[in-house]
């Protein structure tokens, strides 16, 4: 319990560096949101809506102290400001409906990569010299050296241009709103199947390799030979002592991956036109966007931190050896 306190502890104050990073970032950058806004109508308002828009934004003539006391109160009300491309929408609403999309798109498809992937190299490590442990290690890693948004485009080009099997790209098809519920779920499908399949077939092998390395030097522990000795199935053996103290490093990597999935597949849902998170970065850096940068920096690093505190929390309960130590 005190080792969990402890990394609460230090989760909270890089959680604190991270909003004062986030705060001062923008305002030490040239320009800001309300001029680019009073830009971009091109003389429809008049000189006195600029201070307006400022105050909109939070950009008063207060010392920064009282400022960033301000944005901290804001912040735990759950007011990120006002976006510049979606002006007059929050920043919140805009994350939220960007959030639904990649949490189902990215985070659907790094659970199912760490799933096949630390299942594969559980069996490659078991049946060590095989033709699934000589063919398909290779053969992923391959696959892994290719960038997301090559696959993205291979996928796309072949299975949605050429072949008309699935969608070009977006998340759901208009037409479809008042369609039955098996309709829209598989149009949903369809449009989510490429864009998570790129992202899959770029990562299982990662996850594979990872995790059948770990398992081939827990399989020559000596808890291991105790095991065989005390005449133990070798499922047993495999699933309940090996994979088990195997798994710790590879729950490391998918905290991280698990937090990360806030930032989207960036390049993979430009190439689909997914509208995600790591697609709203894009169109925010383009149009200099910061409160809605701001929003998605700082959410994606709070998931992150969240994340991996959870993934403490596993390995607490699934090593008694950290339980021990603390």
């Amino acid at each position: 319990m005190i080792h969990l306190l402890r990394r609460l502890g230090f989760y909270a104050l890089a959680a604190w560096l991270s909003i004062t990073i986030n705060f001062f970032l923008p305002r030490l950058a040239p320009g800001d949101p309300a001029s680019l806004v009073f830009a971009r109508f091109q003389g429809q308002l008049k000189p006195e809506s600029l201070e307006a828009l400022k105050q909109v934004f939070g950009l008063t003539d207060a010392p920064l102290y009282q400022q960033y006391f301000t944005y901290l109160a804001h912040l735990f009300q759950g007011n990120f400001g006002i976006s510049v491309v979606y002006y007059p929408a929050p920043v919140v609403d805009v994350i939220s409906q960007g959030f639904k999309w990649t949490l189902f798109l990215a985070g659907t498809a790094v659970v199912i990569s760490f799933l096949l992937g630390t299942g594969l190299g559980i069996v490659a490590a078991a049946k060590r010299g095989s033709w699934l442990d000589s063919v398909l290690p290779p053969f992923l890693s391959f696959l892994g050296a290719f960038p997301y948004f090559w696959l993205a485009m291979l996928l796309l080009y072949l299975f949605a241009f050429r072949l008309g099997w699935f969608p070009l790209g977006h998340a759901t098809s208009d037409r479809l709103t008042d369609a039955a519920l098996s309709t829209r779920l598989y149009d949903l499908i369809s449009h989510a199947f490429l864009p998570a399949l790129s992202i899959v077939l770029a990562t299982i092998g990662g996850w594979m390799l990872s995790m059948r390395n770990v398992m081939m030097g827990a399989l020559g522990q000596d808890y291991v030979a105790l095991a065989e000795a005390k005449g133990l199935s070798r499922f047993r053996i495999i699933w309940r002592y090996a994979a088990r103290n195997a798994l710790l490093p590879n729950m490391t990597g998918f905290g991280m991956a698990l937090g990360f999935v806030m930032g989207g597949s960036l390049l993979t849902e430009v190439v689909f036109s997914y509208p995600g998170q790591g697609f709203l970065l894009v169109q925010a850096v383009r149009s200099q966007d910061f409160p809605l940068m701001q929003g998605l920096f700082l959410m994606i690093t709070l998931a992150v931190l969240l994340a991996n505190w959870l993934v403490d929390l596993f390995s607490t309960l699934l090593d008694p050896r950290i339980r021990l130590g603390s």
